[in-house]
């Protein structure tokens, strides 16, 4: 029996997935919104639309089990229609369509526009920068680029979102601005690929340019780098971050590996002696900046001499923050023509072995940051703490600084001087000074 929807005519969006989801999924509701449409997110409301990840095989099992969630709430009456999009949805379509096939429609990456006219939207094109934000109120994703043009051989992104295609700058800077207006002050900069960003649109790598225009924008506080590849980083990016206060001290540059062997199969272009050497350079150039990397274990033919190279280097490196995950065969990469040797318990057995360096390095360097000041904004406050972040730490990967609430009323999204008391692994704990 078909229960009657509460909410009539209101679009529920849920996002799985990375930070390039978010923003997208920001989009979508940015748009919906200016059709006059009643649009949450991951709330209550009888259409439904889910923005999947495609990714690796995790990635790939909570999407298809949230689909088939929302399934059974359309079959009880809970809602009335379920939309799907996002890199599963572009990656695995047919397959969708055959295997859940009581999904209203199925859309890919580039399908917007088409997404919009389903709901009973138009796309509009003039709406530069126009979101609704689901990030706290202080910090916002900006994507500055689709798609990726390298050759990693592991990697199925390229088969989800195309090429790389830059925005243009001065695009980048009215949405930033439209940001600022409504209390934005950290921009976290992402694509799938920072560093080859303006080569399509200006003929050279342009970020450093980008980013003398954003920190003009009043308002802005922050502005982060994710995503950077090593291969071709342009060093001219360092000496701005180097120059202007508003660059925080730190890049997300993912190395995956650094066996020379096991490099030149991921097709990486690049060496352990050229990564090596590039660390150095950038630790130079912006002395006491924070590198976070990512790692991939178990890739098909990585040998126990392999991963000793790497956690050797994990130890000498000393990142300042490190994930590592296993390595998932994914079809049609190059990779997948290799075949997957590496037992499953050895990849999660590698992976621990880093994360337990990495967790043990992190512990070293917090222990050296007491007694000393930092500027910190709050995201949240949650039980007894204000929980705030560091110019050295994005949001939901990074460390945190907690701070008593009972002694000390801060407000969230505002930033605050404070001195660490304390520090864990991945925890600081701080007081506020002045």
């Amino acid at each position: 029996m078909r229960t009657k929807s509460l909410k009539k005519n209101r679009i529920n969006v849920v996002t799985l997935g990375c930070s390039k989801n978010v923003y997208d999924s920001e989009v979508l509701m940015g748009q919906l919104k200016a059709s006059g449409k009643d649009v949450v997110h991951e709330q209550e409301g009888n259409v439904v639309v889910i923005n999947t990840c495609g990714f690796i095989n995790n990635a790939k099992e909570e999407s298809v089990n949230t689909i088939l969630e929302f399934m059974q709430k359309k079959e009880a009456g809970e809602v009335d229609k379920v939309f799907v999009t996002g890199c599963l949805s572009e990656r695995y379509k047919p397959d969708l369509q055959k295997e859940i096939p009581n999904v209203d429609q199925y859309f890919g990456t580039t399908e917007l526009p088409h997404l919009l006219k389903a709901l009973g939207a138009d796309y509009k094109h003039e709406l530069i920068g126009e979101r609704l934000t689901t990030t706290p109120k202080n910090y916002a994703y900006l994507k500055i680029a689709e798609g990726c043009d390298r050759p990693c051989s592991f990697c199925a992104i390229p088969l989800m979102r195309g090429k790389h295609k830059s925005t243009p700058i001065e695009d980048l800077v009215t949405e930033a601005e439209k940001l600022a207006a409504n209390g934005v002050k950290e921009l976290i900069l992402i694509a799938q690929d920072l560093t080859y960003y303006g080569l399509d649109l200006y003929k050279k790598r342009n970020l450093a340019e980008l980013l003398e225009h954003l920190v003009k924008v009043d308002g802005i506080e922050w502005i982060r780098l994710h995503y950077a590849f090593p291969t071709g980083f342009p060093m001219d990016v360092l000496e701005v971050m180097n120059r202007e206060p508003k660059i925080c001290n730190y890049l997300d540059i993912p190395l995956q590996h650094i066996s020379d062997a096991i490099l030149k199969s991921m097709r990486r272009g690049t060496t352990k002696e050229k990564t090596t050497k590039l660390l150095k350079e950038f630790r130079k150039a912006v002395p006491g900046m924070t590198i976070r990397t990512t790692l991939i274990v178990g890739y098909p033919g990585e040998t126990e001499d392999d991963f000793e190279t790497l956690r050797d280097w994990v130890k000498e490196m000393r990142f300042e923050r490190l994930g590592c995950f296993t390595y998932s065969h994914e079809e049609n990469t190059h990779a997948y023509n290799l075949e997957d040797d590496v037992p499953e318990d050895v990849k999660i057995d590698r992976a621990n072995q880093i994360m337990e360096i990495q967790s043990q390095i992190s512990w070293e360097l917090n222990q050296e940051k007491i007694g000393q000041e930092f500027k910190v904004v709050i995201d949240r406050k949650e039980g007894n703490y204000f929980v705030g972040r560091t110019e050295f730490d994005s949001p939901d990967v990074d460390n945190e600084v907690l701070i008593d609430a009972s002694t000390t009323y801060l407000k969230t999204g505002e930033f605050a001087t404070v001195k660490i008391i304390e520090a864990e692994d991945f925890d600081l704990y701080a007081e506020v000074v002045g």
